[in-house]
């Protein structure tokens, strides 16, 4: 892979249920830090870098799971702040379907497409990722997110790579709607 990995960021939430003991809402954020390759510059063609970010899922994927352990993983999203040096387009460059999915196979699936954020900011800089069924978006009990800080990233010539995943819906959820059992062999729009 042409990029430079600066630093890896695991952040791990863990929620108790106090009515159900044995189901914590465990969160993950796992952040990659890359240097920039067009910090300071345009570059028109972003097709190497979306051919390249296949290998950042495949790292990001072994992360979480390595993370997660024994936790299923029922929910998931994307997001990624540019340095300010950068434009926000190459986040998105680095979180298309290319990245997503080296990350589906590695959590064993997913079948709905992942709810992603992007935005420019420096070191400090805090960012809201939205997450939903990784199998079925209308699942209303795991519309979540988390969010997260990275205090020393991204400096202006550097990417922060994010990937969440969660254990479960949220705590006490009960607006209605499709429930996870009902959704086994759904085609990830329902």
């Amino acid at each position: 892979m042409n990029f430079k990995i600066q630093n890896w960021i695991t952040i791990i939430q863990e929620s108790i249920d106090e009515k159900n003991l044995n189901s914590p809402l465990i969160k993950v954020a796992v952040a990659a830090v890359l240097k920039n390759p067009f910090a300071g510059s345009y570059q028109e063609d972003l097709s190497e870098i979306i051919h390249q970010s296949a290998e950042l899922g495949e790292l990001m994927g072994k992360k979480i799971m390595r993370v997660m352990g024994e936790h299923p993983i029922q929910s998931y999203g994307k997001a990624g702040i540019c340095g300010v040096a950068g434009e926000q387009e190459i986040v998105n460059a680095l979180l298309t379907t290319t990245f997503a999915n080296p990350v589906r196979d590695a959590i064993g699936g997913g079948k709905a497409w992942i709810s992603s954020f992007t935005k420019v900011g420096g070191p400090g800089t805090s960012i809201d990722i939205p997450m939903a069924h990784k199998d079925a978006l209308y699942v209303r009990s795991h519309y979540d997110g988390m969010s997260i800080t990275l205090h020393d990233a991204p400096l202006p010539d550097e990417v922060a790579i994010i990937f969440c995943v969660a254990s479960r819906g949220r705590i006490n959820a009960r607006v209605g709607g499709l429930s996870v059992d009902k959704i086994q062999g759904q085609d990830g729009l329902v």
